[in-house]
């Protein structure tokens, strides 16, 4: 490691990746440990947590007796390199250690796991998800010892078997039962999770929490409908969409075609992705149930399991980033049945679906143990803003700001033909209202922007900032992005 790249791993300080310590010892080891579960990292011996290089003594023998202390205590055993640096006239320690092939690494039977700068002591839970990841394996290809051949609805399969011949994405010419073998959805004469869940007559029976709790809601607290969805996972999915579609609303557009062209709250391919999302990568040892909550403006679906080991929620925004499937059997079938495409491609289908439609880019975060999906109405429609009183000329400033990004007071004058005073009395309004946000409190800075609901405001912060946060071209600058950010670029 050049000495260049050592300065400024120090200047960054302490990280995911980067460990300083003052002297050799247990904690150091367990940092190891940490690295070696993740991504791998660098531990550097001889400098302070605040990034000071004190140097360390190191004696002819130190660096073997530190690699043989590492080996002896980690299981699988862990053979670090570690190499002497001078640094101001000092010797540091430098400690690579490469992520492990096989995890989880352990300490004397215990597991840790790099979370930012710190080392945390793995669950069991955590433990039993990081070895099946690390041997390309999936708590669904188990089998499931007390059930049997006869607990599989084999009509199921056989329908699985027609669809799938109709993508084009395989051609059985076996029967049903063999047709399970081949896919190792049975084994040992046993039906795995998988197979259970997927085909099985009552899934349900042998898992309890593999449902999706449906409701509509008023406000926070007042159910006006309640569902829940047991069945199998295929038959689930459409199950739910049936539900959504029953409360929420859709209007009908005159195309000049036969046949009406349906507008619905929401992208109906978007809903459904995330609906086959949180059936194929939910965590089905969790005791939970999917929840789907439907209120007046929005969408919330929530699914047990965070992100899979080593993706995060900022990877889901890159186009290419890696595909970790919790479930492969399940999500392999739905591929088959052509409900799922290419792999990692489900987000930005339902970015891109609300983006097509006008709608806000859908909320991915991960919350109380799960992933959870926040799809949002557009509520800048003509109707919604009549029914909230504003008036044909606010009407109209509404939809040019959806289209534009902003509007002034002088332009405001110019598209309503009315005069400063009244101008300024209809701005204030809206705001009153809380359909438009003001940048700027005087002069021509002054302008204003669409009222974009929180969860929006966390996701694009730096779209629209409070008149503290900004100078006399703030509100230019800002409306640049936000415009961007409506139009869906």
């Amino acid at each position: 490691m050049k000495g260049e790249k050592l300065v400024k791993m120090i200047e960054d300080g302490e990280s995911e990746k980067i460990e300083f310590k003052e002297t050799f010892d247990k904690d150091t080891i367990e940092t190891v440990v940490g690295f070696a579960n993740t991504t791998g990292g660098v531990i550097l011996i001889g400098v302070s947590d605040k990034g000071k290089v004190k140097g360390v003594q190191v004696g002819r023998d130190s660096l073997k007796d530190w690699a043989n202390h590492i080996s002896q205590i980690t299981e699988p055993t862990i053979v670090p390199d570690i190499k002497v640096r001078k640094m101001e006239g000092k010797d540091i320690v430098v400690i690579n250690i490469q992520e492990f092939p096989v995890k989880p690494v352990s300490m004397k039977g215990r597991c840790y796991k790099r979370v930012a700068n710190s080392n945390r002591v793995m669950t069991a839970k955590e433990i039993t998800d990081m070895y099946l990841y690390s041997i390309r394996s999936s708590w669904d290809a188990y089998p499931m010892k007390e059930a049997k051949i006869k607990d599989i609805d084999l009509k199921q399969v056989e329908m699985y078997m027609a669809q799938a011949k109709k993508t084009g994405r395989r051609k059985f010419t076996e029967s049903p039962s063999q047709v399970l073998k081949k896919l190792n959805l049975i084994k040992n004469k046993n039906p795995t999770w998988a197979a259970l869940l997927l085909f099985g007559r009552t899934p349900q029976r042998f898992l309890t929490q593999a449902r999706v709790h449906c409701g509509r809601f008023k406000g926070e607290t007042t159910i006006v409908d309640d569902n829940f969805i047991e069945k199998n996972l295929i038959t689930q999915v459409d199950e739910v969409m049936a539900c959504i579609k029953k409360n929420i609303s859709v209007r009908y557009e005159i195309t000049g075609e036969p046949q009406r062209k349906e507008i619905w709250d929401y992208p109906l391919e978007a809903l459904r992705e995330a609906i086959l999302n949180a059936v194929c990568h939910r965590d089905y040892m969790h005791s939970s149930d999917i929840l789907i909550k439907i209120y007046d403006e929005y969408i919330s679906i929530w699914n047990p399991g965070g992100l899979p080991l080593g993706i995060t929620i900022d990877d889901l925004y890159k186009a290419d980033h890696p595909s970790i499937l919790r479930n492969k059997l399940i999500t392999q079938v739905f591929y088959d049945l052509g409900e799922v495409e290419q792999y990692g491609s489900g987000i930005w289908r339902m970015i891109n679906a609300c983006r097509k439609t006008g709608l806000p880019d859908p909320v991915f975060e991960e919350t109380a143990g799960g992933f959870h999906v926040i799809f949002r109405k557009d509520i800048f429609t003509e109707e919604y803003m009549r029914e909230n009183g504003l008036n044909e000329r606010q009407i109209k400033a509404v939809m040019y700001v959806k289209k534009e990004g902003k509007i002034t007071n002088k332009v405001y004058q110019n598209i309503c033909k009315t005069s400063e005073r009244t101008t300024t009395r209809d701005l204030t309004e809206i705001v009153h209202k809380a359909v438009f946000r003001q940048i700027g409190t005087t002069g021509k800075g002054t302008c204003y922007i669409l009222n974009l609901p929180e969860t929006r405001q966390r996701r694009h912060k730096d779209a629209v900032k409070t008149p503290n946060e900004k100078n006399n071209h703030g509100c230019e600058n800002s409306q640049r992005a936000h415009k961007g950010f409506i139009k869906g670029s």
